[in-house]
């Protein structure tokens, strides 16, 4: 029997969004999936990516809505930068873009942006890419935050904890003799921002966690009564350590943790700890993600194939019901971010084939999941009354 979803149906232009998982000839309609963490590399890299070419990419993979991440040239953080990114958006988008504004000027982590100005325009504010190292300064950005009721989105790593690492410092690292991220560099940021959230009463929302840790210190936190949401990725709930492979394609940060790591996400995710799944999808050029794990940059993409392993690995092997993964893909970002959720997206769900990087129309082809077996394929996805895709038509 399918399950409910209750009272989360949302109309766009006298389209309806699905109030439950239901089959319409043989494909399965569902809301527009929202994911929060995309890196779409314009303006500064598109050699990357494009908005073009990954708002393209988050239609064939079932996304209504991404958010787009400020680690850009030049960097959103002004009227007049994020207006160049916004133009970008208007001309090029095939799905909602939302942008967000970095936290600090040129994300070096020292003067705070003008909130107040960008509020509005921006999604939320991050340094995506790097941590803020100064406690005073995200203090500050929490106090403005929380006068201007915008979302602190952070991305948590101790700089000095993380001591040149490229990998997760665990068994693989040491059997393969490379240099390991501590699970610290990750839990310890976000154990400082807790308390900071709970002083100032921002709003906070913690990036890609990877860590047990994480995961506890975000539960006791929010049971204490903090504001704070958070998101894990496809790769940290399906993949770990055991999966590795010298190769780019296992690269990215945080890395790929323990199997202890990984199980704690699961159970994060069933109990509500973590609130959505984002893709992270951060594509380079294949020239770039060639060099071996120590040489090759950090990232991957997901937009493409997200849906299909989760739908996969958590909802047919009973992990996780249909719902809940709707929930963490779609209605959790909306109702955090205040993202509609629009749209309808038809899927096949009935045949198996592999994750296929050539298929991507990212420009970005690196994904530890390639070859994997799935199921799952977006026909088709409408937006306002517009097909944005439309799988036959390919």
């Amino acid at each position: 029997m399918m399950p409910k979803f209750k009272g989360k149906n949302c109309r766009i232009q006298g389209v309806t969004a699905p109030e439950s998982p239901v089959f319409e000839d043989r494909y399965l309609k569902l809301p527009g999936l929202i994911d929060v963490h995309v890196h779409l590399r314009e303006p500064g890299f598109s050699y990357k990516e494009t908005v073009a070419s990954g708002t393209l990419a988050a239609a064939r993979g079932g996304f209504s809505a991404v958010c787009c991440m400020p680690n850009l040239s030049p960097v959103p953080d002004s009227d007049e930068n994020l207006r160049t990114l916004e133009d970008i958006i208007a001309r090029d988008a095939k799905v909602r873009v939302y942008p967000y504004a970095a936290i600090t000027v040129g994300e070096k982590g020292g003067e705070l942006v003008d909130f107040h100005s960008l509020k509005g325009r921006a999604v939320a504010f991050s340094d995506d890419g790097r941590g803020v190292q100064s406690e005073d300064t995200m203090r500050r950005a929490m106090q403005l935050a929380a006068q201007e009721g915008v979302i602190i989105a952070a991305h948590c790593e101790d700089d000095k904890l993380r001591a040149g690492g490229y990998v997760h410092a665990g068994r693989y690292a040491l059997e393969h003799g490379h240099k390991g991220i501590s699970s610290e560099s990750e839990w310890r940021q976000i154990e400082r921002d807790l308390l900071l959230a709970e002083e100032t009463g921002a709003k906070y929302h913690v990036c890609h966690i990877s860590t047990k840790e994480s995961v506890q210190l975000i539960r006791e936190a929010k049971a204490r009564g903090v504001d704070v949401t958070c998101e894990t990725a496809p790769h940290y709930l399906v993949l770990d350590e055991n999966d590795m492979r010298e190769d780019g394609r296992f690269k990215m940060n945080p890395p790929l943790r323990s199997r202890e790591d990984r199980l704690a996400l699961i159970e994060g995710v069933k109990d509500g700890t973590i609130d959505m799944i984002a893709t992270d999808h951060a594509p380079h050029s294949a020239e770039e993600k060639a060099k071996g794990l120590e040489h090759s940059a950090m990232g991957v993409v997901g937009l493409e194939c997200a849906f299909p392993v989760l739908y996969t690995e958590l909802v047919k092997k009973g992990v996780i019901s249909l719902e809940r993964l709707i929930d963490l893909m779609s209605y959790a970002p909306s109702k955090r971010f205040g993202i509609p959720v629009e749209g309808v997206a038809l899927w096949d769900v009935s045949e198996e084939y592999e994750v296929d990087p050539a298929e991507f129309l990212s420009k970005g082809k690196a994904t530890p999941f390639e070859g994997r077996k799935v199921f799952g394929r977006c026909v088709k996805l409408d937006i306002g009354g517009k097909t944005v895709w439309n799988l036959t038509e390919r």
